[in-house]
């Protein structure tokens, strides 16, 4: 009972400070309240005006400088450029030296070279047959027996090219074809009834066994006498 009396006085007491404290604007403090909730953050402002230039800074001396860092990798390489204008030409550079002299060679023999040549007249004053090999029967050179005076026919025993050539004294009429082996090459006419001279000539190319020989045609007033000769000739220009 004593205490409930206590408390009521000074709940008496209290109140009458808080009357008294509202009617002269000041009480006594109350306890602080707890921290509120932080604010969210503010926006940026605005930049401010550019500041004025700046002096220059100080020189480094060169024992300030910084060591340069290890060389990097090689790049990729580019695409090849466009080939640049030729430059003038250089300066002649020294001889080099002379190289070793090489053996000498084996002695030549004129003898060995591949030969065939012939010549021949006809030795009768008898018209020759048509279409068979005219017979050239005197023989003025033929070391190499390559020309036949028995057929009237020179036989290829070395292969390459070959310039045969004849000269036909006629008193009539004349034509005569060049043969080979069976086939005519070409004609060579002429036409009178005097004495004359026909001849031709051409360059053949013959494999080893080709024959070549001369025939007359229905045309076959060809001579063969003294003063009146009639030639066939034939000789390797150069073998393959």
């Amino acid at each position: 009972m004593e205490s409930n009396c206590i408390s009521l006085m000074l709940l008496l007491t209290v109140l009458g400070a808080l009357v008294s404290g509202l009617e002269t604007a000041s009480g006594i403090p109350g306890i602080p309240g707890s921290h509120g909730v932080p604010g969210m953050s503010g926006k940026d402002g605005r930049d401010g005006p550019k500041g004025a230039k700046g002096g220059p800074g100080p020189s480094v001396s060169a024992g300030g400088l910084e060591e340069s860092g290890d060389k990097g990798d090689p790049g990729i390489m580019g695409p090849i450029g466009k080939r640049g204008h030729r430059g003038p030409p250089g300066i002649k550079g020294d001889s080099g030296i002379m190289g070793v002299i090489g053996e000498k060679g084996k002695s030549g023999d004129y003898k060995s070279t591949l030969k065939s040549a012939f010549s021949a007249k006809r030795g009768v004053f008898v018209y020759p047959p048509r279409d068979i090999p005219i017979k050239f029967t005197d023989i003025l050179s033929n070391d190499q027996n390559h020309y036949d005076s028995s057929t009237g026919k020179f036989t290829c025993r070395i292969s390459g090219y070959y310039y045969f050539v004849y000269h036909a004294t006629a008193d009539n009429n004349l034509c005569v074809n060049m043969n080979k082996n069976g086939e005519t090459i070409t004609s060579f006419c002429s036409h009178g009834d005097f004495v004359q001279v026909n001849s031709g000539g051409l360059v053949l190319h013959l494999q080893v066994s080709d024959k070549v020989w001369l025939e007359a045609t229905v045309y076959n007033a060809l001579m063969g006498q003294r003063n009146h000769d009639s030639v066939f000739s034939g000789f390797l220009l150069f073998p393959d």
